[in-house]
């Protein structure tokens, strides 16, 4: 059965790096019925111990559990498919999960790198997010779309906004630049910011962090030059 999303870019880091392994662990949690919910409720108890670590100076151990968190997360959607229980609940665990991760892991680093260098990167990298998840969902035409359920309207407080805004700033997306979006998702960041962590240095992320969003920029500013008038 499929178990490949459907995407116009191609993320090489996820694709290359966290899917075949993520491909083997889903093939095994099919065989024993392992509903995908838990598996995104596993990556985020996983996430939020990887916070934990960070803020107890373990960065080592910190970026480890976030390299796992990144292989629940791209199990838990191979899994979804590859057994046809994809669900709107499932998008919507999944989505709120990661930004309680994020804001958690951001936290942790605060007690090193100081509350305000913390928040802002926490800022930078929802703002990457989003614009890798609209600039593709602006390219396929896909609507930004929720339920009335709980989780629905929660994820329509949280993600509304930046989906109105995204649609405001962008215009016909090129497959340029959603190629290059397509590689600063959150697979990617967090390796990044592992190796940081596991080097000693988790600062010098929020230097790659802009970066992401000044090139992100530039596409989107190019795109909006050369649509016709």
């Amino acid at each position: 059965m499929p178990d490949r999303k459907q995407r116009a870019g191609f993320d090489l880091v996820c694709e290359l790096v966290f899917r075949p392994p993520a491909h083997l662990l889903a093939r095994a949690l099919a065989q024993l019925r392992v509903p995908p919910p838990a598996v995104v409720l596993a990556g985020a108890a996983t996430g939020l111990a990887a916070a934990v670590e960070v803020g107890r100076h373990a960065f080592l151990a910190g970026a480890l559990l976030l390299q796992l968190k990144t292989l629940l997360d791209n199990a838990d959607g191979q899994l979804a498919r590859a057994t046809g229980r994809v669900s709107d609940f499932g998008r919507y665990l999944d989505s709120e999960s990661d930004l309680l991760v994020d804001a958690a892991v951001f936290a942790g680093l605060g007690v090193w790198i100081g509350p305000w260098l913390a928040l802002a990167g926490f800022v930078l990298l929802t703002t990457v997010l989003s614009l890798n998840f609209n600039l593709e969902r602006i390219h396929r035409a896909a609507p930004a779309a929720w339920d009335r359920s709980p989780l629905g309207r929660l994820y329509g407080m949280l993600y509304g906004w930046q989906d109105r805004l995204a649609a405001a700033l962008i215009r016909r997306p090129s497959r340029a630049t959603v190629l290059v979006a397509s590689n600063f998702g959150l697979s990617p960041q967090l390796l990044v910011l592992g190796v940081f962590l596991a080097v000693g240095h988790p600062g010098i992320y929020l230097t790659v962090l802009l970066g992401c969003t000044a090139v992100l920029a530039a596409f989107i500013a190019v795109d909006r030059e050369r649509e016709p008038s």
